[in-house]
C-alpha cells in the first residue's frame, strides 16, 4: 500500500484549502469527505446567506464572484465545487473515517470503503454534524429537528424556534413569512449578541410587533406530539405546536480528537492541543484545521480567519519557514 503524506479528513473549505496547498508543494494526499463536496455547507439553509464577504470566503486567492457582497449557500456550493473539479483534487466524497491509528513512523486511517496510510494526518471536520442536545422528554420525536432547510415545509404550521443565534433568527423569521405561526423560546434576555446586522433590526421589531411570539429567560421543558411545555420565570407554559426548529448549536467530533489521542483543555469549553504556530497537535503529524480548533468555541474561527491554516501546516510539514 502506497503511504501517502497527508491524508485530509474533511473536505470543507478550510480542507479543500489544505489539499489545493499540498498539490502546488508537490505532496501526495487525498481528502476523505463523508458527504458531498463541502458538506457543511451543503446542510446550511436553502436561503442561508453568509455573514462574510465573498474575498474573504476566497481559498488560494481564486476569486469569489457573487451577486451581492455577501454570497449565499448556493453560490458558495458553486464556487468550492468548481475549485475542487478544476484543480481535479484528490476527493473522495461519501467515504466517511471510521477509525485512526499510529504505528511509530505512520498512520492507519480506515474509511467505510478503504484503508489509507500516511505520514501526516490533517482533520479538518468543522463541527455543524453533531448537534447540542436538550435532553429533555420528546426531544426524540419526529415533528422535533436540530437543523433547519426551506421555511415552505412550515407554511401554516405552529413552529416553535427554540435559540437566539443567526440560525435561530433566519428560520423565525422566514417561517413566518412563509405563514407559519412562530414562537421563540430564547434562553437569555434577549436575541443573540452575534446575529447578523442587518437582520437584528428586522428580528427586535417582529418580535416587538408581536408578529412572532417570544419567550426570554426560558426554557423547554417536554415535547409531546401536539404540544411544547416551556418553563419561564412566571411558571410553565404549555403551548400547542405542530413541529420544534431546536437550533441550540452544534459541536466538533471529539470522538475522532480522542481516540487519536489528541489533548483537551480541562475546562468545558475543551479547546484541543495543538501549536499556534504550527497547527500541529500533542501527537507528532497530526495537525488541526479551521473551526474544529476552537473546541466548543464554534464562533471563534470561520473560514475567513482559518484559510491560513493550510500554509502553515503544509509548511512545517516541508520543514519550511512561513
Amino acid at each position: 500500500m502506497k503511504i501517502l503524506d497527508i491524508v485530509i479528513i474533511g473536505g470543507g473549505p478550510i480542507g479543500i484549502a489544505c489539499g489545493l496547498e499540498a498539490q502546488k508543494k508537490g505532496l501526495s494526499y487525498v481528502i476523505l469527505e463523508k458527504g458531498p463536496i463541502v458538506n457543511s455547507v451543503y446542510n446550511y439553509p436553502v436561503n442561508m446567506q453568509f455573514f462574510s464577504s465573498s474575498e474573504k470566503l476566497e481559498i488560494d486567492e481564486i476569486p469569489f464572484i457573487s451577486k451581492e457582497n455577501k454570497p449565499r449557500r448556493s453560490e458558495a456550493l458553486e464556487y468550492y465545487r468548481r475549485i475542487a473539479s478544476s484543480n481535479k483534487l484528490n476527493i473522495k466524497l461519501f467515504e466517511k473515517v471510521t477509525s485512526v491509528s499510529k504505528t511509530e513512523n505512520e498512520f492507519t486511517v480506515v474509511s467505510e470503503k478503504n484503508t489509507y496510510k500516511s505520514v501526516n494526518i490533517i482533520i479538518a471536520t468543522g463541527f455543524y454534524d453533531i448537534p447540542n442536545t436538550l435532553d429533555i422528554p420528546g426531544e426524540d420525536l419526529p415533528k422535533v429537528s436540530h437543523y433547519y432547510n426551506d421555511p415552505h415545509f412550515y407554511s401554516g404550521q405552529k413552529v416553535v424556534v427554540i435559540g437566539a443565534s443567526n440560525s435561530s433568527v433566519d428560520a423565525a423569521l422566514e417561517c413566518y413569512r412563509k405563514g407559519a405561526e412562530v414562537t421563540m423560546v430564547i434562553r437569555g434576555a434577549e436575541v443573540g449578541e452575534r446575529v447578523k446586522y442587518w437582520v437584528k433590526p428586522d428580528i427586535i421589531n417582529r418580535l416587538k410587533e408581536g408578529s412572532i411570539d417570544v419567550f426570554y429567560n426560558a426554557n423547554v421543558k417536554e415535547i409531546s406530539k401536539d404540544s411544547v411545555v416551556i418553563k419561564t420565570a412566571n411558571g410553565e407554559e404549555t403551548l400547542a405546536n405542530d413541529f420544534v426548529l431546536a437550533l441550540t448549536g452544534y459541536k466538533p467530533n471529539f470522538n475522532l480528537l480522542n481516540e487519536i489521542g489528541v489533548g483537551f483543555s480541562a475546562d468545558k469549553r475543551k479547546i484541543p492541543t495543538y501549536n499556534e504556530a504550527t497547527m500541529e497537535t500533542n501527537i507528532d503529524g497530526v495537525y488541526l484545521a479551521g473551526v474544529i480548533c476552537g473546541g466548543m468555541d464554534t464562533h471563534k474561527w470561520f473560514i475567513e480567519n482559518s484559510r491560513i491554516h493550510a500554509k502553515m501546516i503544509i509548511s512545517n510539514v516541508l520543514k519550511e519557514s512561513v
